[in-house]
């Protein structure tokens, strides 16, 4: 499964668990952290093209299995107890990623609801988290997610076209029709599920229509998530003019989208929904940009100052960094043998987490729009001086979008409805000769 990864927070849904910074003991205090529990490891029943995980397992250095890979008991039940103890409630999250996490089965999911259930403190509450390509999703499955209040993050690239170009099975054969079932079947089991979409060439290339595609699933909240992936030694390669371009330098793959492109897509996408969309959908990266344009804080970790609080839990019980730095280099430990909450504290995972502000080069310290992105992930901090790829596309989209979103902001606070806002922004953007 691609890693487009969302936390959903008690009010809403957010993807990533990329999402929620967080801290460690403090003396007597707790606060909280967010782990991306992976009970199959990267084993995965798609074979995306862009996919940054399915060799996970080989990049650590792991034998291969035979068989599937599936957490023992053991583990599950350390993880859990753990993650309550020293968590500072009342609500604690749990987030099941992989590879494909439904692949565990339906019986490890009973067995960690019971889990859940007997070692969550009294007066405290908790719910999971699934990010799925919904291909085993039947009603078993949904009635069972349903019944236990589960959230759900629905991979699902835009319009069948595209999706079923790059999310194939090891056969080659497409997948669209599977995942949009799916999306239907949770729904009628009283599931809006989290659509997460990939943003490739081909999808900023049809930005509109992906866009409308996606929210026409009536689900309400939707997450883009940009391919930027580096090309491995000996790689083949079908790029565009403008991906050699841009890729000459950093040897990206033919999936990965440009700045410029990403920039355009981001602003397409904008125009729609603030002319059409306003409080019937929800898009991630526009939400998290108004909490912070509104003084709050980014729950995305991609925009926060500083990361190393979102872990990984391997199917085996190995902890990690990030889920983008899965390898020897960055194992942290056994959760059988260390909790989770001390291995965050240790100095080289702080070291890891306060390396995306410290590193950060002077063109991004000068930079109007620090705030709202941060920096950028570190996985993709590899231009000069280590800025961030898709720095000029961010900055393309916050040229345009942040100006009208205050505006949106301020006539919100006014109490002005939602319609004369859209009516609104739909005039401006004709007066710049935007088709909306």
């Amino acid at each position: 499964m691609m890693g487009g990864t969302s936390v959903k927070s008690e009010n809403h849904s957010q993807d990533r668990t990329e999402g929620m910074s967080a801290g460690l003991s403090c003396g007597t205090k707790k606060t909280g952290f967010v782990v991306m529990a992976k009970p199959v490891g990267s084993v995965c029943n798609l074979r995306c093209r862009y996919c940054y995980y399915l060799d996970a397992g080989e990049r650590r250095g792991e034998a291969p299995v035979e068989g599937r890979k599936i957490m023992s008991d053991e583990v599950l039940e350390v993880f859990i107890r753990q993650y309550f103890e020293d968590n500072p409630g009342p609500a604690v999250q749990f987030n099941w990623h992989g590879g494909e996490p439904t692949l565990a089965g339906l019986d490890f999911y009973r067995k960690a609801v019971e889990l859940q259930k007997k070692y969550c403190p009294e007066g405290w509450e908790f719910w999971n988290n699934i990010q799925t390509n919904g291909l085993l999703l039947d009603e078993e499955w949904c009635a069972f997610l349903a019944e236990n209040r589960f959230d759900i993050g629905l991979s699902i690239d835009g319009t069948e076209v595209i999706h079923d170009k790059y999310r194939i099975h090891p056969d080659g054969s497409p997948s669209y029709e599977q995942a949009a079932e799916s999306i239907c079947r949770l729904q009628a089991h009283g599931i809006q599920p989290d659509l997460l979409c990939t943003v490739t060439m081909d999808t900023a290339k049809s930005a509109e229509k992906a866009y409308r595609t996606l929210k026409n699933f009536h689900t309400g909240w939707i997450q883009f998530i940009p391919i930027v992936m580096r090309r491995q030694t000996g790689e083949g390669t079908e790029d565009t003019e403008e991906q050699r371009e841009h890729t000459a330098e950093v040897e990206l793959t033919s999936e990965s989208v440009t700045p410029e492109a990403y920039g355009k897509f981001l602003c397409d996408v904008f125009d729609q929904w603030i002319s059409h969309d306003l409080g019937a959908v929800d898009v991630q990266l526009f939400a998290e940009t108004a909490q912070v344009l509104a003084g709050g804080q980014a729950s995305l970790c991609t925009m926060a100052p500083v990361c190393g609080r979102v872990p990984v839990l391997e199917y085996d019980g190995n902890v990690y960094s990030c889920d983008h730095f899965v390898d020897k280099e960055h194992c942290l430990g056994n959760v059988k043998e260390h909790r989770i909450s001390v291995l965050l504290d240790t100095e080289e995972q702080k070291a890891f987490g306060m390396a995306k502000r410290d590193a950060l080069p002077e063109k991004c310290r000068q930079c109007p729009y620090l705030k709202l992105c941060s920096g950028g992930c570190l996985k993709d901090r590899f231009l000069e001086g280590g800025a961030y790829d898709l720095c000029e596309g961010l900055r393309m989209f916050y040229d345009h979008a942040v100006p009208l979103l205050k505006d949106i902001m301020a006539m919100s606070r006014k109490r002005i409805p939602n319609g004369t806002i859209m009516a609104e922004m739909r005039s401006r953007l004709k007066k710049q000769g935007k088709r909306v």
